[in-house]
């Protein structure tokens, strides 16, 4: 997965990225994997930049984990193309990622937020 420009880009762990595309699923719908893509880069504001192969690598696990379920459509450009869905198996996971995320990042701030010594 490339990250974007400059040191400001931040490298997405496996697992959160994993989140970002059962969230982008939840929010719009079906989508191809370039459009869960490029959802993702437009929400960071560019600042995560998602190559083909770290995509694909996600959706494959996310589907063999029944977290997302696939079929066959066409696109805008009128091409065939994989959509991907989430299920209700993987609601659950993103509700329960959520709320780890949440609880995690609650910690990791107020670690942040402690005076420094001296």
């Amino acid at each position: 997965m490339a990250t974007g420009s400059g040191a400001q880009r931040a490298e997405i762990l496996q697992g959160t990225l994993d989140l970002m595309v059962l969230q982008t699923l939840n929010a719009m719908g079906p989508l191809h994997g370039y459009g869960i893509a490029r959802r993702i880069e437009q929400v960071s504001g560019d600042a995560v930049q998602l190559n083909q192969g770290t995509i694909y690598a996600s959706l494959l696990r996310l589907s063999q984990k029944r977290w997302i379920s696939t079929s066959w459509g066409t696109s805008d450009k009128g091409r065939r193309a994989k959509y991907y869905a989430i299920t209700d198996t993987g609601l659950k996971q993103l509700a329960s990622e959520t709320e780890s995320w949440e609880r995690t990042s609650a910690i990791i701030g107020r670690l942040l937020n402690l005076p420094a010594k001296g």
